[in-house]
């Protein structure tokens, strides 16, 4: 008898292995943005696309070398451009979060670059990071769910 339950142990054992190697594991689906986050995404980028639409301003100011226009370009019509981004950069999914991390603390640090050289009176500083500023803005937009 012993022998017996030792080998229906067995079979069972090999059973279990079997129907459990067999089973298939939950599928999971991948997350995506809800109706809101959308419409909420969406709202902020055409804020974003409003002051993008507003940079040849800035540059304009940049080539007449009107330096306290610049700044205040700055502060004025781009001023809530970071926290417009970041209200983006908190709803989009997980896998584009990294990289909108990255590009936001460029575009934030572009601002600045410029604001500093608008301060400094350096043409060539302010030109160079008003570039990068737009080519950042346009790969930040680029991640939002629609683009």
């Amino acid at each position: 008898m012993t022998r017996y339950r030792s080998f229906l142990a067995l079979v069972l054992a090999f059973l279990t292995a079997f129907l459990v190697s067999c089973g298939s594991p939950a599928a999971k689906t991948p997350p995506t943005y809800t109706a809101d986050q959308t419409a909420l995404i969406q709202d902020y980028v055409s804020r974003i696309e409003t002051s993008r639409e507003r940079l040849p301003e800035l540059a304009k100011l940049i080539q007449d070398e009107n330096w306290v226009f610049v700044k205040n370009f700055i502060r004025g019509p781009l001023g809530e451009l970071r926290s417009r981004i970041s209200v983006i950069q908190r709803n989009l999914l997980p896998n584009a979060k990294a990289k909108a991390t990255e590009l936001a603390k460029e575009v934030a640090e572009n601002l600045i670059a410029i604001d500093e050289a608008a301060q400094k009176r350096d043409y060539k500083a302010a030109i160079s990071s008003y570039g990068a500023l737009q080519r950042n803005i346009d790969a930040f937009l680029s991640l939002a769910p629609g683009a």
